[in-house]
């Protein structure tokens, strides 16, 4: 199949998905999975964002990383947008807790973009386990991930985004977060937060 030509990608309307959690949800894997499945797509790695900050980087989990954290998601907002806006499904996948989800609606608003948002919350041991266990760069440290897995624990009105992922493969995932994105169960309104 050939990539669709600019024509055909401006004139078809994309929207964003935040696909978010606590670390170890499985996040990154569920994205890419989506993104496979969707056409045209883009994987916004969240994480990536962050990295390009080569010097006075504050590991985002600190309270004194709130302003540097402000502006990697006002550059992660405008790039999801301007993906969508040419006809991209955008698949952000990264932590966006309700704290900074306002960015986003008032970006869906202004682009007049679909917004979905999902969060994948399996129990703390299960997220503990795969967070702890990872290699590379991403964050293994117990402790920010057990605080981070609170912030997500009670989310009020954004409860019914939550998909409990405790006993599904990662491919399993993927299709309940797709069959809940084409019932609409993930939609953000503009104004309550709740679709």
């Amino acid at each position: 199949m050939n990539p669709p030509t600019d024509d055909q990608t401006s004139s078809r309307r994309g929207r964003v998905t935040i696909l978010t959690g606590p670390p170890g949800a499985g996040k990154s894997t569920v994205a890419a999975l989506l993104a496979d499945r969707l056409t045209p797509s883009v994987h916004l790695h969240g994480d990536d964002f962050w990295r390009c900050i080569k010097q006075g980087w504050i590991p985002p989990y600190l309270p004194e990383a709130h302003q540097q954290n402000q502006v990697v998601l006002r550059v992660l907002v405008a790039a999801a947008f301007g993906y969508a806006d040419g006809g991209y499904q955008v698949i952000h996948d990264g932590i966006v807790g309700p704290w900074f989800i306002d960015l986003f609606r008032a970006a869906a608003e202004e682009h007049a973009v679909p917004l979905d948002y999902v969060v994948l919350r399996p129990d703390q041991q299960t997220t503990l386990a795969r967070a702890t266990g990872r290699t590379g760069d991403a964050l293994t440290d117990p402790e920010p991930v057990r605080s981070m897995y609170g912030q997500f624990s009670d989310l009020g009105r954004y409860e019914a985004q939550v998909l409990d992922s405790t006993g599904l493969t990662a491919g399993a995932t993927a299709d309940s977060v797709l069959r809940g994105l084409a019932k609409g169960v993930y939609r953000l309104g503009p104004d309550d937060g709740t679709g």
